[in-house]
């Protein structure tokens, strides 16, 4: 065992709280995990669950309310309600995630650079970061659009660029502290190298902020892509999306179909609720670890 093992648990692992994880979650946070689970599971299972092709249109199902055949109805085109609710997971869910991905990466990466250099390059980076989190997250997906076109890809990039310092700030605030921990600096007495340090014992103590708060981020990444995608400059017709559902479900709506929109818009709801709870519970799970 060397001076550093003695400093700090090897590889970032503490040792956890008695009980099952979904013990620790309580019942409001077991729930949410079971909610996700089963999303999760109908958007993987989507070809096979599902009664119908999404995309074919019948015109006798028009506007058609909840029946045996069609449990939530069809919309303007006879399509599908239920079907198009599973398929309109995948773009959904598929999109933050993408996003989270991508900034929480490149958010960590300039996170923990900035707070081992120091000095001129952390004040380059925080200052980078303060001026990409003063510009609000659908600014630069607009942008992005209005520069490659409406669609998922410009979304995509442009909420990347500004869900980074969500990330990046608090991962940095939190490497400056671990940067003057003892552990660090018996680490760097042994001759290790710097990436190596930020690899194998840095980062790995990092991780149950970087996992809490890109769980947070998720659900506000939903939000943001159903939105763009209401806006028609998201997902493109005739791909099911619900923030897609909602923008056409609300003209069905006056015209005597409401399922369509109001099934898009409480999925939408109940998965932002059950992100925001989950990342609270390991934020919670986190702090009381630390």
């Amino acid at each position: 065992m060397t001076a550093l093992d003695t400093v700090r648990p090897r590889g970032g692992f503490r040792l956890p709280r008695p009980g099952p994880a979904l013990r620790r979650l309580g019942p409001l946070g077991t729930g949410a995990a079971v909610l996700l689970a089963a999303v999760l599971a109908t958007t993987l299972l989507a070809p096979v669950v599902a009664p119908y092709d999404p995309n074919r249109p019948d015109l006798f199902n028009a506007l058609a309310g909840a029946s045996p055949a069609h449990l939530l109805g069809g919309d303007a085109l006879g399509r599908d309600v239920l079907s198009r609710l599973m398929w309109g997971a995948r773009t959904t869910l598929s999109g933050p995630l993408l996003i989270i991905f991508l900034s929480t990466t490149i958010g960590t990466t300039l996170a923990i650079t900035a707070a081992w250099a120091g000095g001129k390059v952390d004040a380059v980076v925080s200052r980078l970061l303060d001026v990409l989190f003063a510009v609000p997250g659908i600014v630069f997906a607009l942008v992005a659009v209005a520069v490659l076109g409406p669609g998922v890809p410009g979304v995509v990039l442009g909420l990347t660029i500004a869900y980074t310092p969500y990330v990046a700030r608090v991962v940095r605030s939190a490497a400056l502290r671990e940067r003057q921990l003892p552990y660090i600096a018996a680490a760097w007495v042994q001759g290790r190298s710097a990436v190596g340090i930020c690899v194998r014992h840095l980062l790995p103590n990092l991780r149950p902020l970087i996992v809490a708060q890109s769980v947070s981020a998720l659900g506000f990444a939903v939000i943001d892509l159903a939105a763009i995608s209401f806006l028609g400059l998201g997902v493109q017709p005739p791909t099911a999306d619900w923030g897609l559902m909602v923008k056409s479900g609300l003209d069905s709506a006056t015209r005597g179909q409401p399922l369509e929109a109001l099934g898009a818009g409480l999925l939408i709801a109940l998965v932002v609720a059950a992100v925001n709870i989950l990342g609270d519970r390991i934020g919670r799970e986190e702090g009381e670890l630390r």
